[in-house]
């Protein structure tokens, strides 16, 4: 058995990954960590696994979670996580990164990005980006994977076999997403606050969210050639999922036949993403690991649509999926 821990494991991305990791037959979750003085009980923090797991959360010093874990899943905020996987690997722990931390390679674009200095700049660069479609052998040999945003793996799924295959520019690209409310997290903001979210929909970080660089770097290395992307998120009053729409130029005729038969190509051996003509729905990924894709020419125009759910394929799905592949496990166990 592999033992695991949970850095952080109050908000909603960790109560996903500790149900994912119940059903896991190679792991035993042997430490749950909060930043609050006082050990409580999991189940008094999350109601669901009351009498399912026998943990406490406990503000415990990274050499305690060392002690009692062979690989840890880090659910800190930005500056935080960074701080801490620091100290965990030279400890021998493999460990996943669900913050920003990792994500970028600059250091001087995370300063610019996040307003902090980052603690660990050196590593930035070497950090394995944890999207298996198109980074799978890289994250097998990985001892810190950078699990991704939840936007940026909805637009990066879409978009990445078009730019791979060099069928659309990189320049003009549009992606405008969708996200339910638990996409902000679990800790209280007034704008979130069930008669300010509630039957409206509103767009906000109008390009200053700082998923695009993300979005951007990530896109960039597909295509061979610099991205930039507009990107618009919107707030949706609902729990959670996200649908992402994409807008992009082929750089020839490209019928939406054809472009469906490159997105066939590309995610044929995938486990976790289904390609369909039918327009795809929330609904339709809610509680799982896939993200569902479709195409169409529109006037000249290639629209890509995606959706997933952005706690599960968006977060602790996707670390999981990551875990697996660093493991030398099945890439599907406890997914589906």
């Amino acid at each position: 058995m592999i033992r695991v821990a949970i850095l952080g494991a109050s908000g909603y991305s960790a109560l996903e990954l500790i149900k994912l990791l119940l059903r896991h037959p190679n792991v035993q979750i042997t430490a749950l960590t909060t930043r609050q003085t006082d050990a409580r009980p999991v189940g008094n923090v999350h109601p669901e696994l009351a009498h399912r797991l026998d943990l406490r959360l406990e503000n415990l010093s990274l050499n305690q979670v060392a002690e009692r874990a062979d690989a840890v899943f880090c659910c800190l905020p930005h500056g935080a996580s960074a701080a801490a996987v620091a100290e965990l690997l030279p400890l021998g722990k493999r460990v996943i990164d669900f913050s920003a931390d990792y994500r970028l390679n600059d250091p001087a674009e995370y300063s610019q990005w996040y307003g902090v200095e980052h603690p660990d700049g050196a590593r930035m660069a070497e950090t394995v980006y944890g999207l298996p479609e198109l980074y799978r052998e890289r994250i097998k040999k990985a001892v810190l994977v950078a699990n991704p945003g939840c936007y940026p793996t909805s637009a990066i799924l879409a978009l990445a076999p078009f730019l791979r295959a060099g069928a659309i520019s990189p320049d003009g690209i549009i992606i405008d997403s969708k996200s339910g409310v638990s996409g902000a997290g679990r800790e209280p903001k007034p704008h979130l606050h069930f008669p300010e979210c509630n039957e409206s929909v509103s767009a906000y970080g109008v390009g200053t969210h700082r998923h695009m660089p993300e979005i951007d770097q990530v896109l960039s290395e597909a295509a061979g050639n610099q991205v930039r992307v507009v990107f618009t998120p919107h707030l949706i009053p609902m729990d959670r999922g996200i649908l992402t729409t994409c807008y992009a130029q082929p750089v020839k005729e490209l019928s939406t036949e054809s472009a469906q038969s490159i997105l066939d190509r590309f995610y044929a051996k995938e486990p976790f993403v289904r390609v369909s003509g039918a327009l795809p729905s929330t609904r339709h990924v809610a509680g799982t690991n896939f993200c569902d894709i479709t195409v169409r020419n529109v006037r000249g125009r290639l629209v890509v649509l995606s959706v997933i759910d952005n706690l599960i394929k968006g977060a602790s799905g996707a670390a999981v999926q990551n875990f697996n592949l660093m493991h030398s496990l099945p890439e599907t166990t406890a997914l589906l």
